[in-house]
């Protein structure tokens, strides 16, 4: 029985790497008095310098995108310029002190309900979804089309604007300021490191224990009686070594956070024994990029806007970049040779990533799912997962036998920290 292990942001965030959507964004308006000259920057905000003032006028610093508009809302009414709160938009004299042109950014700045980067996900396909549905009753059909086409080509150049700023911020923040080789608390280290190495059967005094433990997170009779069958070759005089499986960790994240862990467990074993697969790309790589966007394919609107036969209306789906690599058919080749147990640590299973879940989890290879869930003061988040495991199955028996119980679940650890970088 073979481990796949979907790793999400969640896993970053429980090694204390600021990799959340709130984290990015209070960045942005954090360090944006000094980023301000940078090309990608200037992409998304219009800013006059010689109104610097704007930024530290209560001598407070700005520190999130409320303190910026508190700042910016006070200035213009002390020197009494114009300031648009909606639009975040003030000025001078007809005159632009500062304004975000980036309208996507603008807009999940000010909606406090988006929590995760599954949520920009989302905003991205229901903008996209609204511009499909567009009519206006004063244009010709052809001149709808136009206007149409040119509100999607504007929101995906929008979205990218977004995704470059992402993927800086990544790259500064994380990737060039953590030693992903330098630990800070091995022990902590491997907690995690057991989980994701691959089911070991092997002789000793638990191993009675260890595989009766496992046969329980299978609800099919032939899967328990196949892992109890384990033990009776274990225990064999012909089979001295342990029976070793294989694990796969899929990465839905772009740091080299899972990279510390498969060069441990392999160097362990003195083997390969645990691989990973980056499917939505790395940080600093030419060849497997970052593919942030949507991905479900199910949805009752695909189809409609699918049907606009027009390629720009597709541009962000991640079916269509996962063909620029073959991290696909890699994850297809895995699931397709070997029964698997799915790991899910630190991923949400939202719906931006819905066909690709729906492949692994309704895969007939797919034997039991277990979700390693956040706890924080007594309150945990492992209802919200399997809720969003259901939306990825039209086969809702199948999904609640393989859904693993929560007494046989447990928290992911919260503990591991890497070393800064020295400067």
């Amino acid at each position: 029985m073979n481990k796949l292990i979907l790793v999400g942001n969640g896993f970053d965030l429980a090694h204390g790497l600021p990799t959340s959507y709130t984290h990015f964004l209070n960045n942005f308006w954090e360090t944006l008095h000094l980023n301000i000259k940078e090309d990608s920057i200037k992409e998304i905000i219009e800013y006059d310098e010689s109104y610097f003032g704007l930024f530290n006028y209560t001598n407070k610093p700005v520190l999130s995108f409320d303190s910026l508009i508190h700042n910016l809302s006070l200035y213009c009414n002390h020197n009494r310029f114009q300031f648009n709160q909606k639009a975040i938009h003030a000025s001078h004299n007809l005159k632009t002190i500062f304004k975000i042109k980036n309208e996507f950014f603008r807009k999940i700045n000010q909606k406090n309900s988006l929590l995760n980067w599954v949520d920009i996900e989302n905003e991205y396909y229901s903008e996209l979804k609204k511009i499909a549905k567009l009519q206006f009753s004063h244009l010709s059909e052809t001149e709808n089309n136009k206007t149409k086409k040119e509100r999607v080509v504007k929101l995906n150049q929008e979205f990218e604007q977004i995704k470059n700023v992402f993927e800086e911020y990544l790259s500064k923040e994380i990737s060039d300021k953590f030693d992903f080789n330098n630990i800070e608390n091995p022990k902590e280290f491997i907690k995690i490191s057991e989980l994701l190495k691959p089911i070991i059967i092997s002789k000793g005094p638990y191993s009675s224990n260890k595989i009766s433990n496992l046969s329980k997170e299978f609800s099919l009779q032939d899967d328990e009686n196949e892992i109890k069958n384990y033990e009776y070759k274990i225990q064999s005089k012909e089979a001295f070594k342990p029976i070793i499986f294989d694990s796969l960790i899929l990465s839905f994240n772009y740091t080299p956070t899972v990279f510390s862990y498969n060069y441990y467990i392999n160097r362990d074993f003195g083997k390969d024994i645990c691989s990973y697969n980056y499917i939505h790309g790395e940080l600093k790589s030419s060849e497997n990029k970052m593919n942030f966007g949507f991905g479900d394919e199910i949805d009752n609107s695909y189809k409609e806007i699918e049907n606009i036969g027009d390629n720009e209306y597709l541009k962000n789906f991640k079916s269509f970049q996962y063909s620029n690599t073959q991290n696909y058919d890699n994850l297809l080749r895995y699931i397709d040779s070997e029964k698997y147990q799915v790991y899910i640590l630190g991923h949400s299973c939202g719906l931006s990533d819905r066909l690709l879940l729906n492949t692994i989890f309704e895969h007939e290879n797919c034997r039991s799912i277990k979700v390693f869930f956040h706890e924080s003061h007594s309150k945990d988040n492992y209802t919200d997962i399997i809720q969003n495991i259901s939306r990825h199955f039209s086969n809702k028996k199948s999904m609640r036998r393989k859904i693993v119980s929560k007494q046989l679940s447990s928290p992911l650890p919260q503990s591991v920290r890497f070393k800064k970088k020295s400067v």
